[in-house]
């Protein structure tokens, strides 16, 4: 199927529109501030656990790697015209929700590019690895043209053969309907010799090997579209193409490292920046270690911000700047490309970081390309923020204070840096830091700002973050926070004061919040967009008759003392509303449902098992097998089909759990059962519960098997999924 397959509602609502504020492009601009300047609801004085919440929820079909894009005044013919939320799932779906109404639940249209033999593509087709652990569909954040009102998307499919396609697809906002010439093929060649892939002198993409990560640009008519690797899946390289944005015709294509491999372009997310005169900005991933290349060469570009420029079919290195101890980067892992650029409003400066936790301020026109020396003095300014890593791109505003820059390296504090205008650099220490620091794991805070201009009280700047662990490996709980934008130091909220009404659930990682219009929209890896707000009549929020908690949980095996691999862990869940879970009344459902996943990989005996089985029930449950009085039993199984190489990887994924009194069934392979959460009415539940996970395996699953997943308990009008 080359087109998709487009599923309209028609919903007949009424009520006053908010501002006309659109988020078109990923971190709001083409300078990637970050910042959205015309926001006049949410102030310092009214972001607070009192006036400000969640106040709904919309599911989807998968994780949300793109930032949620925000279309105003979009003509619907019948439906009337509407603020719409724009949403891309790795499952290869867009949706189009209202943005505003929280009474209209289903999308004004929704966009599947899958059908009949056509699926999306899954980690594991590509060689798998933990960064990603599922579908691959749609991940870079699309990119929207306002005045065509067309969203440009690439999507990849695994189809028959099998065949692996990548495709760019124009589709109009108000429809989801394919535009003409839509969707195309994604293909090219680029000169180059090297012991990889090239062929003949050539270099032919690979839609297999080539991950989308990085965002969108429409820069004077062109969706540029960037690419770098799935997990260092060899081969690979940074391509970066240009495609008309009417005809669809290729415009440019470039390649950064076709005398060698590797130099991807992903920038955690972030889209390419770029200035009025068409020039591109980005950064880029390691390059082959060990090997004597020259990182200022045609052939090898890698550790490196560049400056583009288009010229006839290709892009032309007009700048570059290349840390002088980039083999050490190379040979650490450490990309100086894992956070994109900021153009400076205002100046001719770029500013952006890496996992070598160091910020670097360049003259976008005269970068500095690469020093004989052993520092960086041939760039504007360079400072350390972090012994970690920096992912989230900063983000800028000109306060009524001064200029800002924003930052929230992993493993560290979110900091503010101010900008000296007559020294043309930042003022050394921090400005300010924010109160609470990320102890542990990858990849830090991903922010965006919002204010009314430069006025004094409108600034906010917002932050995601995951809870506890490496949200690179896996998936774990986030958390939304709001700092005055002024003086980080001072927080006016967060999603875990009240996390009963609030909490965030998995967080989406390398995404950004998308602020307009006095709303806060937050992607999340529990296949659903949370929307947050001032709170009121809207909100239907009820302290007494709705609630829901969430309990993350994260597990890995090891031995016992037959030689099992083995998971165990008894957790209480006791509601936040005095501890007492409150007594359903007639018409107010209980929900109740558990969805996990077990991630199994080690060398393995083809037919071994591995399994996991799940308890919950009033009291604290022995781990045993008697399932009398239990609310919940389940065990589920895997069994391995060694590969060629003797690893097998299996993933039980996406599965729910209900509060029926006995429920038991297996799952051979990759494949799981999806069950619908289950709803009783008119039963007091128990005022605590228990969860137990045990598991087994062969001896050789010992460190090798991980179980993850998020309990969740409701009761009334719940929005959560």
């Amino acid at each position: 199927m080359l087109g998709s397959r487009i599923v309209l509602v028609l919903v007949c609502s009424s009520g006053p529109l908010a501002a006309q504020v659109g988020v078109l492009t990923q971190h709001n601009d083409l300078a990637r501030t970050g910042a959205n300047l015309n926001e006049t609801t949410l102030t310092t004085s009214n972001v607070n656990s009192n006036q400000f919440g969640l106040l709904f929820t919309r599911p989807v079909d998968g994780q949300i790697y793109a930032q949620p894009l925000i279309v105003p005044s979009v003509n619907l013919g019948a439906n009337g015209t509407h603020n719409l939320v724009i949403v891309a799932t790795v499952n290869d779906s867009v949706y189009a929700f209202d943005a505003d109404n929280k009474s209209v639940a289903a999308p004004y249209w929704q966009v599947s590019f899958l059908g009949a033999g056509i699926e999306a593509p899954r980690s594991a087709d590509v060689g798998g690895c933990a960064t990603f652990s599922g579908n691959l569909g749609l991940v870079g954040t699309p990119v929207i043209d306002p005045v065509s009102g067309t969203l440009y998307v690439v999507a990849r499919t695994k189809e028959p053969g099998p065949t692996f396609v990548q495709r760019l697809h124009a589709l109009d906002v108000s429809t989801g309907a394919e535009r003409p010439n839509s969707p195309v093929v994604i293909a090219g060649s680029y000169p180059g010799n090297n012991s990889v892939d090239s062929v003949a002198g050539q270099i032919t993409f690979n839609p297999l090997q080539q991950n989308q990560r990085a965002g969108l640009a429409l820069v004077n008519g062109v969706v540029y579209i960037c690419w770098t690797s799935q997990c260092d899946q060899l081969p690979y390289h940074g391509w970066i193409m240009g495609y008309e944005a009417d005809s669809l015709q290729q415009v440019a294509v470039y390649n950064d490292t076709p005398d060698n491999s590797e130099g991807g372009v992903w920038m955690s997310g972030q889209a390419p920046a770029a200035d009025s005169a068409g020039n591109l900005y980005v950064s880029l991933g390691n390059g082959p270690t060990g090997n004597s290349i020259n990182p200022q060469t045609e052939g090898a570009r890698v550790e490196s911000f560049l400056k583009l420029t288009p010229v006839g079919s290709s892009l032309s290195v007009a700048s570059s700047f290349t840390p002088y101890n980039w083999q050490d980067l190379d040979n650490g892992d450490n990309d100086l490309g894992s956070a994109g650029l900021l153009l400076i409003p205002g100046t001719s400066l770029a500013f952006s970081g890496g996992k070598q936790g160091v910020m670097y301020l360049v003259n976008r026109d005269q970068m500095g390309g690469l020093t004989s020396g052993n520092s960086d003095d041939n760039v504007v300014q360079s400072f350390p923020v972090s012994s970690s890593e920096v992912h989230g791109g900063p983000v800028w505003w000109n306060s009524p204070d001064g200029s800002y820059a924003y930052v929230w390296p992993a493993q560290d504090y979110l900091q503010q840096y101010q900008f000296n205008p007559t020294q043309g650099m930042f003022a050394l220490p921090a400005y300010a830091k924010g109160p609470t620091g990320l102890a542990s794991g990858q990849p830090g805070g991903f922010l965006s700002l919002s204010a009314n201009g430069s006025a004094a009280g409108s600034g906010i700047l917002w932050a995601v973050h995951q809870v506890g662990g490496d949200a690179e490996i896996y998936t774990l709980p986030g958390v939304l926070h709001a700092y005055d934008a002024q003086n980080v130091s001072r927080e006016l909220w967060n999603s875990q004061q009240v996390a009963a009404r609030d909490a965030v659930g998995n967080f989406a990682k390398d995404v950004p919040p998308t602020v307009a219009n006095g709303k806060v929209y937050l992607a999340t890896f529990s296949n659903r967009l949370n929307v947050y707000g001032l709170l009121g009549a809207q909100s239907g929020q009820s302290a007494a008759s709705n609630w829901v908690q969430e309990l993350n949980f994260s597990l890995a095996a090891w031995p016992d003392a037959q030689a099992r691999a083995v998971l165990i862990s008894t957790r209480t869940i006791v509601n936040s509303l005095n501890g007492v879970l409150p007594t359903p009344v007639t018409g107010q459902p209980i929900r109740f449902s558990l969805k996990a996943q077990l991630i199994r990989k080690q060398n393995v005996a083809d037919g071994s098992d591995a399994g996991v089985r799940y308890f919950i029930r009033d009291g604290s449950p022995p781990v045993d097998t008697d399932v009398s009085g239990y609310l919940v039993h389940t065990t589920l199984v895997s069994r391995a089909t060694a590969s060629a190489s003797g690893v097998a990887e299996h993933r039980l994924e996406n599965f729910s759990l209900v509060n029926v009194p006995t429920l038991s069934f297996q799952v051979s392979g990759v494949a799981a059962p999806v069950l619908e959460n289950f709803v009783r009415t008119g039963t007091p539940l128990p005022s605590a519960f228990s969860m137990s996970v045990a598991g087994w395996g062969s001896s050789a699953d010992a460190g090798s098997v991980v179980l993850q997943g998020i309990l969740t308990l409701g009761a009334g009008k719940l929005e959560k999924p």
